[in-house]
């Protein structure tokens, strides 16, 4: 299967930037995700990709094939791009039967009927659905439908898979499943596949890499472990998972150890970093809540970590854990913690590694801060 490259992809609607030079390479047989917000110009780079949009400037190949060049006035339509694609809506005909569904592009490509009949039963086969091929979408399940839309993407052995949130319509329970389904066909068929969503969780499961957009630009590009526990921003670390920001100033620096002083409580706390920050520089505090820890008062911390006291306002048993808000002076802070009945005065464990800094003027954006608890 061949790379995709995109270089320097833009797109205006009207007055307003969509996207602002956009440039990326997937990789031969990589699950790459876009993700992000709503507007923030995912789905318009996977349109552009697949001919259903045309940008306004840049390029778009695959493998040695040029899809579109805007210096070169170069565009291929989107049936001369041998790609396959699953829209959130699935898209299905319902006046056809599933079998008649996957022949559709394949008469559009004049296969022949004994060749389309092979490719039918085989793509139906790789979904689990070969027994369905006569009925039709709406003697379906959702996620039975999810799986024709995506068998029909596969049928005429398309170069390249473009999914755009194909999950969403389906229930928690049950898009979880299809997750893990869908992540074992992609590696089985190694076949180069963009994924768009705007879930956390399902680009951290099934993603090589990930491409989180804000705003019509890539805000960082990495796999589901660097862009959780490396956020590049602090608006990426918002949308990627919770996470705790406090500001502060730093109040010292030795080596990558920075001491950050609290606003909402002026309490002093240690973090390494390598931030070129300096005494005095205001600053951005990120935690995740499963990387704080909460202890009573009169128990020892460990040896090394940042102390403050803190107030338990709620806690809540979610199964495998308790989730705990606790009020630091005029903020408050949520905790993850295997601890059960910790109330009133509580220690606040940071572990210095576990936190990330940011300068001040990294806070995250609008769009970002509507997913936080503060």
């Amino acid at each position: 299967m061949p790379d995709v490259h995109v270089s320097h992809l833009s797109k205006q609607f009207g007055d307003v930037a969509v996207l602002k030079d956009v440039s990326v390479t997937i990789k031969d047989g990589e699950f790459f995700t876009l993700l992000g917000p709503s507007g923030c110009g995912k789905s318009t780079t996977l349109n552009c990709i697949a001919g259903l949009e045309q940008p306004t400037a840049g390029s778009v190949s695959v493998g040695d094939t040029t899809f579109v060049d805007t210096e070169r006035k170069i565009f291929l339509p989107p049936e001369s791009r041998n790609l396959g694609m699953v829209f959130q809506s699935y898209a299905l005909w319902p006046h056809m039967s599933i079998a008649d569904n996957l022949a559709m592009p394949l008469k559009i490509r004049k296969v022949d009927k004994a060749e389309r009949a092979a490719r039918i039963h085989e793509a139906l086969d790789k979904v689990g659905l070969a027994h369905l091929g006569d009925r039709y979408p709406h003697q379906l399940s959702g996620g039975q439908q999810q799986r024709v839309a995506l068998a029909r993407a596969l049928v005429y052995s398309p170069s390249v898979l473009l999914l755009d949130e194909p999950l969403s319509n389906l229930d928690a329970k049950l898009r979880e499943q299809a997750r893990a389904w869908l992540k074992r066909l992609q590696a089985d068929l190694g076949i180069t596949t963009v994924y768009v969503t705007h879930d956390q969780d399902e680009a951290l499961a099934l993603s090589d890499r990930i491409a989180v957009m804000s705003e019509g630009d890539m805000v960082q590009i990495g796999t589901p472990r660097e862009i959780y526990e490396e956020p590049a921003t602090a608006a990426v670390a918002a949308f990627v998972g919770r996470c705790n920001f406090l500001r502060g100033v730093v109040a010292g620096r030795s080596g990558r150890e920075v001491t950050v002083r609290l606003d909402c409580s002026g309490d002093e706390v240690l973090v390494l970093s390598d931030h070129a920050v300096v005494p005095g520089q205001q600053v951005t505090l990120g935690v995740r809540p499963e990387r704080l820890e909460v202890l009573p008062v009169d128990q020892a911390p460990p040896a090394g970590s940042s102390t403050v006291n803190a107030d338990v306002l709620t806690v809540s048993y979610v199964g495998s854990r308790f989730e705990y808000d606790l009020r630091l002076g005029d903020h408050i802070v949520q905790v993850e913690s295997k601890r059960r009945g910790l109330d009133g005065t509580v220690r606040l464990v940071l572990d210095p590694a576990a936190a990330l800094l940011y300068p001040s003027v990294e806070v995250p954006s609008a769009e970002a801060e509507e997913l936080l608890t503060v």
